[in-house]
């Protein structure tokens, strides 16, 4: 408070570009708890609201020629079926639904976060963290129910010299152990830094010598946000895919 007193009678400008992530109840100002109804969970019901409706409305009448909505539900289905069957082979396309509902909520939360005045759950490692350990527990305990004790084998460099195999084999438990938290880091920090990025420039748009090159800024920053949003997605599936690749097909 006493900082933007400070800034009013200076005349300065006061603005604070994290503020846009605080996690607040939108039925009251009282302490957030595990029951409360968040700025959080409301746009990530909208997510998934947003996900059905493409996926399943946007379908139901399976026109021969296309509506608009049919047309982008078809192409993310194709997009991702392609994904699944290139990287994990045929033995992943019956884990497809799974991986397509992830890909369907990430991409749909990125982009309704860009909504102004939205709020973006997947720029909170809260969100990213969870869904990155459903990842990582869902393709540990596969890896172990198709391939028993042999699912070790991915730890296993059997075509590095024998010396070597255990030091390799150290390296590679602790890479497999942090594959969830840079699963995570790496969605939420490009989401985050981006919105933060544009919250920064439109602070400076209320100065008018230096609006105009803040304006193009925050266009340009707009257009590559919507880009982020799409690709961190196509990020998240991928490696998603990779992983539930070594579950399925463990060794080097």
């Amino acid at each position: 408070m006493a900082t933007e007193a400070s800034g009013a009678e200076t005349g300065g400008l006061v603005f604070h570009p994290m503020d846009q992530f605080k996690v607040e109840n939108i039925l009251g100002d009282g302490a957030v708890t595990w029951y409360s109804i968040t700025n959080s969970t409301l746009w990530m019901a909208l997510a998934v609201l947003a996900t059905f409706a493409l996926l399943v409305l946007g379908t139901s009448k399976r026109s021969i020629i296309p509506t608009r909505m049919q047309s982008v539900a078809e192409l993310a289905y194709g997009f991702v079926y392609k994904m699944v069957e290139d990287i994990c082979g045929k033995d992943g396309l019956k884990y497809f639904p799974y991986i397509m509902t992830l890909f369907m909520f990430i991409v749909c939360a990125n982009f309704l976060g860009l909504i102004p005045t939205a709020f973006t759950p997947t720029s909170h490692f809260a969100v990213t963290v969870v869904l990155a350990m459903a990842v990582f527990l869902t393709v540990t305990i596969l890896g172990f129910v198709k391939n028993g004790a042999a699912f070790l084998g991915l730890f296993w460099v059997a075509s590095a010299p024998l010396a070597l195999r255990p030091v390799l084999a150290i390296i590679e438990l602790i890479s497999y152990f942090v594959r969830p938290v840079s699963h995570s880091i790496r969605l939420a920090g490009n989401v985050m830094a981006g919105h933060a990025v544009i919250k920064v420039f439109a602070g400076f748009a209320a100065i008018t010598l230096i609006s105009p090159v803040s304006i193009v800024a925050i266009t340009a920053m707009y257009g590559l946000e919507v880009l982020v949003s799409f690709i961190q997605a196509y990020v998240f599936t991928i490696l998603t895919c990779v992983y539930l690749k070594d579950a399925l097909h463990p060794g080097h």
